[in-house]
């Protein structure tokens, strides 16, 4: 059997998941700017798709990037 490290859900139903909520989102994002999956985030699966999108639309917007070089 294989245990996973699962965090905690670093978002309640009253924290609303917004491409805006810059600080939020990086919370969700690895240090190579990979989305963490589901398994690690803990997160619902309809949690998962908006906060996926809204990841994307600030990369777009350039508000995070795509890319983190070190």
């Amino acid at each position: 059997m294989i245990l996973y490290n699962k965090r905690p859900a670093l978002t309640t139903k009253k924290e609303d998941l917004d491409y805006k909520d810059i600080d939020l989102l990086r919370k969700f994002i690895t240090d190579q700017g990979k989305i963490l999956s589901r398994r690690s985030t803990g997160l619902t699966a309809k949690q998962q798709k908006k906060l996926t999108k809204s990841i994307k639309k600030a990369r777009i917007l350039a508000l995070l990037p795509f890319l983190n070089k070190d």
